[in-house]
């Protein structure tokens, strides 16, 4: 077993007298897609925020390659190698594919002006290495598909140093193509071998397709985790619904 890149132990979160986490543990491997898997409200946002460096944990430890870090901000978790994409893609639809992958990064030359000829090769480069190919990468975001803007996100935070790769529902909201294309860019971003990938979502579909690890949060405990032999459906479906057996589920809704 390869040694974790990112580990979590005993990761508690307060919010004044409400306990959002209260004592994850995570490891996260490279070459590997760990899913995050929980219910509305089960801590999963508080989690990823904490290790994106938005949230500073209340206790325990977050280390990268067994060092303890730190993160008093988001650049912070992004300098330690830590890239996540937000449901919200941080992407302007009236900006070119280049300037949204360059966003606050650009290539300059002399007197400050931009080297967007060579901006424009890396973002075609880097989006082809996992799977889009835009011929024109002058063209606006907002021309794109919604599969095709989250495989620009995901370009862009590997591009920038990400080692750890946090997907936040990245197939919520797509149609079943774009869904499947989403799901082939987490594959081939896998396949490389160097980057641990962490995909939270509500998709048990989803997270079959692509997940070799897989974490269940409810209440902000972590209730079951695995890699995904040990876990059949019956005992995934149980997990995902919190901890709570379908046969329980299915007498409480038959008593209404």
């Amino acid at each position: 077993m390869a040694t974790p890149y990112l580990r979590v132990k005993n990761l508690v979160k307060r919010f004044g007298p409400f306990t959002a986490l209260g004592g994850v543990d995570l490891d996260v491997y490279p070459g590997e897609v760990h899913c995050l898997l929980g219910d509305n409200g089960a801590g999963k946002s508080t989690l990823i925020k904490t290790l994106a460096g938005v949230h500073q944990p209340t206790e325990g430890t977050i280390m990268i390659d067994d060092k303890p870090v730190n993160f008093q901000s988001p650049r912070d978790a992004s300098d330690a190698g830590i890239g996540t994409v937000y449901q919200d893609l941080a992407l302007n639809q009236l900006m070119s594919v280049t300037r949204n992958f360059f966003m606050g990064r650009e290539l300059k030359g002399p007197l400050g002006t931009l080297r967007m000829e060579e901006m424009n090769q890396i973002a075609h480069d880097e989006m082809l290495k996992i799977g889009i190919d835009f011929s024109d990468p002058t063209q606006a975001v907002g021309t794109m598909s919604g599969g095709q803007r989250q495989t620009l996100a995901i370009a862009r935070a590997i591009y920038f140093g990400a080692k750890v790769l946090i997907l936040d529902e990245p197939t919520s909201a797509l149609g079943q193509k774009q869904q499947m294309g989403v799901l082939k860019t987490i594959k081939r971003v896998r396949a490389r071998g160097d980057i641990a990938i962490i995909f939270i979502t509500h998709n048990e579909l989803h997270s079959r397709l692509v997940g070799d690890r897989y974490t269940f949060l409810a209440l902000g405990k972590v209730i079951g985790s695995g890699v995904a032999s040990e876990i059949g459906d019956e005992e995934m479906r149980r997990l995902m619904a919190g901890g709570t057996d379908m046969g329980d589920l299915k007498e409480e809704l038959a008593a209404i």
